[in-house]
């Protein structure tokens, strides 16, 4: 690594998210491992219901750092607005959102490339903005929280998801242990930017703060092979050339050098939910 947190060098982004099967790939993985903590999106869905003012009746929705759209077709099929909008600042993976959307057709959804700093939507004419696992890649996560300020209607609703700054601490340990980067539980945390113990207070600068929810979600790894699916592309650590990207060689060089067993890990989810300011007397 440059030394500069992966998430906030502008250098490695197209390593990152410049194809959407990698993103994809170490997504499932996570899935797949995942053993408790309620699912993101249907539990954003849930709080916009019940905070939000008038959830029956909304408008347009914005999804920030959209991804591959996932969250963007739940809100759309669950929450049912005039409109949900996901933006993302990655190429390939609005164009993996759009073909996703293609595949349901009739849902009010549309994916657009571009800046959470500079949201190109007119103030005021949002009813919900969700900042989901996004924000830690901004050096300046306050200035795009007041860009949500700004995008939101009176009444709107911001909901705000983040990690906390030791997940997958157990996944550091491992990666130490097997010597793929001996210096892995040193690594400044991915969610520096954005994390647990920051995120109600940068909200707070710009936003009505109305809830705070903390959860902890666990994993566990059936073992190398599906551990290996997961590092394959994971920025954090300083692999060896030729095992970035390569699942195979990840999971050969963890079973030569490791017993084979599952890996539990866990991560901190918080849910800021907030409203534009002055929007609820």
């Amino acid at each position: 690594m440059s030394g500069i947190n992966p998430f906030l060098d502008p250098a490695r982004q197209a390593d990152l998210y410049g194809h959407a099967s990698r993103l994809a790939g170490r997504s499932n993985a996570l899935m797949r491992a995942k053993t408790s903590g309620r699912p993101v999106p249907e539990t954003i869905v849930g709080l916009v219901r019940h905070h939000h003012e008038r959830p029956d009746r909304l408008g347009l929705a914005l999804d920030l750092g959209c991804g591959r759209g996932t969250s963007s077709l739940a809100f759309a099929q669950e929450l049912r607005p005039r409109r949900v909008v996901g933006l993302d600042a990655a190429s390939a993976l609005i164009e993996q959102a759009r073909r996703r959307a293609r595949r349901m057709p009739g849902l009010p959804v549309s994916f657009i490339q571009g800046d959470f700093h500079q949201l190109p939507m007119p103030a005021g004419s949002c009813d919900v903005v969700v900042a989901a696992f996004c924000l830690y890649h901004s050096p300046r996560p306050r200035a795009v929280v007041a860009e949500i300020d700004r995008a939101l209607a009176v009444d709107g609703l911001a909901v705000l998801v983040t990690k906390g700054l030791d997940s997958y601490r157990e996944m550091d340990q491992l990666v130490a242990a097997a010597g793929l980067d001996p210096r892995a539980e040193q690594h400044e945390s991915l969610y520096t930017s954005a994390h647990s113990g920051n995120l109600a207070d940068l909200a707070a600068a710009s936003l009505d703060v109305l809830a705070v929810e903390h959860e902890e979600h666990s994993f566990t790894f059936d073992g190398h092979d599906h551990v290996a699916e997961y590092l394959a592309t994971n920025p954090k650590y300083d692999l060896a050339p030729g095992l970035y990207g390569n699942a195979g060689a990840l999971a050969a060089t963890l079973h030569e050098f490791l017993p084979d067993r599952p890996l539990t890990t866990k991560s901190l989810v918080t849910f800021v939910v907030a409203q534009a300011r002055g929007g609820r007397s």
